[in-house]
């Protein structure tokens, strides 16, 4: 699957206890073929590695996942669901192509998005951009089921995961950072026919 698209923010993060504050970069990208709106339901993508992992670990970041999005009203669903989840840490630096665009709530709200039947001269280009993402990188891609294409990816570069609890909250925050980048609501949440989320917790 290749990468997609970039916008860029920097942040820092505040560790915790003995650890140092640090900048951590976190970028996100889509697909003007995203049909966004239409998102209701998630699950995650079964494989090898981190999305696979059945500890402590893995199992964090799919938890800092579920509650981000449920908060802005999707639900998990084994069955069918609109999109999938994949996340994966990747270890050194690496390069990353991506693309200069505008907030995708704002692409959202000019109702542009593409599709096989979008004629060329109406399609909207990619400006391109190389990035290097330092050493230790978390990536978090949306799939859309029904095209089996990558619609969104996010990521935040510099992540260096510790053992023990401070790893967990170091991905679990790199997570939420990320997923700060993917403020799109469902269309049921934003006009209000679902009971409001239970409220995040920090482990």
């Amino acid at each position: 699957m290749r990468p997609i698209f970039t916008l860029v923010l920097f942040v820092a993060g505040a560790l915790a206890g003995c650890m140092t504050t640090r900048e951590a970069r976190v970028d996100s990208d889509y697909s003007y073929r995203g049909n966004f709106r239409h998102y209701h339901t998630y699950d995650f993508v079964s494989g090898s590695g981190l999305t696979a992992d059945t500890s402590r670990l893995g199992e964090s970041v799919r938890q800092a996942i579920r509650q981000r999005l449920q908060v802005q009203g999707y639900r998990q669903a084994h069955r069918r669901p609109d999109m999938l989840v994949n996340f994966r840490v990747y270890q050194g630096d690496m390069s990353f192509h991506g693309f200069v665009q505008e907030d995708l709530s704002q692409w959202i709200k000019r109702n542009v998005e593409e599709s096989d039947d979008t004629p060329k001269e109406l399609r909207q280009g990619y400006q391109p951009v190389r990035l290097l993402l330092a050493e230790g990188t978390l990536l978090l891609t949306l799939i859309d089921v029904k095209t089996n294409r990558a619609v969104w990816n996010g990521y935040a570069s510099g992540v260096s995961v510790p053992e023990g609890p401070m790893g967990e909250i170091v991905l679990r925050r790199s997570v939420r950072s990320i997923l700060d980048r993917y403020r799109v609501f469902t269309e049921e949440f934003a006009n209000g026919t679902l009971p409001p989320p239970a409220p995040e917790t920090e482990r």
